[in-house]
């Protein structure tokens, strides 16, 4: 049973939201499909930093806590992490901007993406001799700039703030993950890679790496929703 811990974090995580997806009032099982475009695209990418990132020693996975099924050399259950909390957060996305308006005006949000994207790129230079947080406080600073300057994305504010929201889920899950109320973590950490500053067991970088996640499956997800819309239409 203790093998299977890591797949039942997955499980748990996404089946609330995946049954509330067939809600009448919600309906999110019709925009299946541009989810799932979405997050094989977003997930190949974080998938192939994982395994660089486990290939080079960032992190590395409790045997004693995942079934043993590995593809490039990551468990199955981490290849099922970018599906199942992707789905629990773009869900949340969803209800939160069809039920309430929570869009920015063009001023403060403009200001919040210049400022979070320059304190991410300081942060990532500064401390350039730890591979994660160097490399994951850069990336968010360059998706920031991307999404909002190139991809002219309006809605970094709203989701950075159901991000916020999101978060007691997230340090729920993660936390558990890095060990918080087991006997040794599931995901552990090369202490020389990142700053060692911690949310409970919860590295800070992790943070950083979920918000660039989500960003970027908001970003895949809208996209796919307005093709299937427009083509449903024609």
């Amino acid at each position: 049973m203790l093998s299977c811990t890591y797949l039942l974090i997955d499980l748990f995580t996404v089946i609330i939201c995946f049954i509330f997806s067939f809600h009448h009032k919600i309906k999110f099982n019709r925009h299946f499909g541009a989810f799932f475009k979405a997050s094989c695209i977003v997930g190949l990418v974080f998938i192939v930093w994982d395994a660089w990132f486990t290939k080079i020693g960032v992190w590395w996975f409790n045997d004693q806590y995942i079934l043993g099924i590995r593809i490039l050399k990551l468990p199955i259950e981490e290849i099922l992490f970018f599906i199942c909390i992707p789905f629990a957060c773009i869900f949340t996305y969803y209800c939160l901007d069809k039920f309430f308006k929570l869009n920015w005006k063009p001023l403060p949000e403009k200001i919040f993406v210049i400022v979070s994207s320059i304190i991410s790129l300081i942060i990532g230079i500064y401390y350039h001799e730890k591979v994660y947080t160097s490399f994951t406080f850069i990336t968010t600073s360059l998706s920031l700039f991307i999404l909002y300057f190139v991809l002219k994305s309006r809605w970094i504010g709203k989701a950075s703030f159901i991000y916020l929201l999101l978060m007691p889920g997230f340090l729920l899950v993660n936390g558990i993950l890095t060990g918080t109320g087991l006997p040794s973590p599931i995901v552990n950490y090369n202490p020389a890679e990142f700053l060692g500053i911690r949310i409970l067991t919860i590295p800070i970088e992790d943070t950083a790496y979920g918000y660039e996640l989500i960003l970027w499956n908001i970003y895949l997800f809208q996209k796919f929703k307005i093709k299937e819309i427009t083509t449903s239409y024609d």
